[in-house]
């Protein structure tokens, strides 16, 4: 799993917090102490995607665009990460029976692994992000 993962979560609960007015990559890079230019990376997927609008110029910046309980983090996983669990195998001798078919089954076996992170994953909105963060 990368980064982007976790940034659009932090990005997206900080928009979150803030529904009322508009929040700039630099508010949300001092927010998670990541630069401004990564930050801005991660928004483009989230606007993108639909999670949130923009307005440039002054008082331009982003806003949440959806119902806090409309996404779920799995939604956030397959925009950032989707495939980051499968194996990354070298090439193999195809003349052995564990070289020629180790990638295969380390495949099946990592989809399958996503796929119950998947299932994991939508059971967490943002909503209960923010409720969370709320509760600190």
């Amino acid at each position: 799993m990368n980064s982007d993962f976790t940034l659009a979560i932090h990005s997206l609960t900080f928009l979150a917090l803030q529904p009322d007015r508009m929040s700039t990559s630099e508010a949300i890079s001092g927010s998670s102490g990541v630069h401004p230019v990564r930050i801005r990376k991660v928004l483009s997927l989230l606007k993108k995607n639909g999670f949130i609008k923009t307005k440039e110029g002054t008082g331009g910046g982003f806003i949440f665009a959806k119902d806090l309980s409309e996404v779920n983090l799995w939604d956030l996983y397959k925009v950032t990460s989707e495939g980051a669990l499968q194996p990354k195998c070298l090439e193999s001798n195809k003349q052995c029976v564990v070289g020629a078919n180790m990638q295969n089954v380390l495949l099946t076996i990592f989809l399958g692994a996503e796929e119950h992170l998947g299932m994991y994953l939508k059971d967490y909105t943002m909503r209960e992000i923010v409720d969370l963060i709320n509760q600190q």
